[in-house]
């Protein structure tokens, strides 16, 4: 029986995915293992919602029913939401891009710091300063105002200070550690940003759908998930649930990152095996550069030939000095015009033969 072609499949809660191969042209069905059990969810509390009386009505399509005034989510609209943004973040970070972990509220601010620093990426679980995005060259100066700080403490300027001044310093940076630790080693615009409340951090929706970053985010209830690109719908306030997805999209990140590593090492041998050839390449044209500077030594026994020609030893002196192809010249010396020699010969055979006439005309 054929099995059923979508998304996702609802009796093994998996994804499905083709791939076509280059060599043959065949295509492949690929069987995706589920990245989350129901189980996981269940214990987590993600399925728990808000009031009915606070639900956003958009959010209808991922609840499956209300139970004592509580609308209950549909977890199977959370896995294949799930799988979507991790195969999104897992292609992104394979590529070369970053993700921005955002969540200030006291029930992510510690599940965000832990798992962006466990996948390498950013974070902001404090306070979001206004501009963080589309101010973000303002932004890099408070940065750099930080590192500068930073770098004066550990070269022992502080201690040649005043005590109130010190501390005056003190507090200047770590309150800019505390906003801005997570992005200080951030030097350009994320390519995607992770959410953990989209009405709590209404500013960098804003501001992300005005630079058209990609926004994945945990789309409760009470939220509206035209707001982002990949919504998963779950209970943004249980701090099992939170720390359960932010694991699962720090994971995607941690698969993408090992993926650019395998492809960066295989890049490496080709680029090396590159250079000999370029090498031998040099080497071929180099080569016959040599017998191009010998070449110039065989018109010297060319100047040999106007020896006989004592009357001119000017050519003899040219040779050695211009030893370019110049010396082309001596090849229609003087030589050759030998022949008129017997011409002159001739004239004086014919010369005796006038005292004859002159004799025979006076006998």
């Amino acid at each position: 029986m054929r099995q059923p072609w979508g998304p996702w499949n609802t009796r093994t809660w998996g994804t499905l995915t083709r791939t076509k191969e280059e060599s043959g042209g065949q295509r492949e069905v690929r069987f995706l293992a589920n990245i989350i059990s129901m189980k996981q969810l269940l214990e987590a509390g993600v399925h728990f919602g808000h009031q009915t009386r606070r639900w956003n009505p958009k959010m209808q399509q991922f609840i499956f029913m209300d139970r004592n005034g509580i609308h209950i989510i549909d977890l199977q609209q959370t896995v294949t939401r799930l799988n979507d943004a991790y195969k999104f973040v897992e292609q992104l970070v394979a590529g070369g891009g970053t993700i921005l972990f955002v969540g200030t509220k006291k029930q992510a601010q510690e599940a965000v710091a832990e798992e962006a620093k466990r996948c390498g990426m950013y974070y902001v679980n404090q306070r979001w300063l206004g501009g963080m995005l589309t101010n973000f060259q303002t932004i890099q100066l408070r940065i750099r105002y930080l590192r500068e700080l930073e770098a004066r403490r550990d070269r022992g300027d502080f201690e040649r200070l005043p005590k109130k001044e010190v501390q005056h310093l003190q507090d200047d940076m770590d309150r800019l550690e505390r906003i801005l630790g997570g992005i200080k080693d951030m030097r350009r615009l994320p390519n995607a940003i992770f959410i953990i409340d989209t009405r709590k951090e209404r500013t960098a929706i804003t501001e992300a759908r005005r630079l058209e970053i990609p926004v994945i985010a945990l789309a409760d209830t009470n939220c509206d998930p035209d707001e982002m690109d990949y919504p998963i719908p779950a209970n943004d306030d249980a701090i099992r649930a939170v720390r359960l997805l932010c694991a699962k999209i720090a994971d995607a990140a941690v698969e993408g990152r090992r993926e650019l590593e395998a492809l960066q090492k295989d890049a490496e041998p080709t680029g090396e095996s590159e250079e000999p050839t370029s090498t031998s390449a040099s080497v071929a044209i180099t080569t016959p550069a040599v017998p191009a500077a010998e070449a110039p030594e065989s018109p010297t026994p060319a100047p040999e030939s106007p020896v006989p020609a004592s009357e001119s030893p000017t050519p003899v002196l040219e040779a050695p000095v211009a030893a370019e192809p110049v010396e082309e010249t001596p090849a229609p010396a003087p030589v050759v015009q030998a022949e008129p020699e017997p011409e002159a010969v001739s004239e004086p055979v014919s010369a005796p033969a006038e005292p004859e006439l002159v004799a025979k005309e006076a006998l």
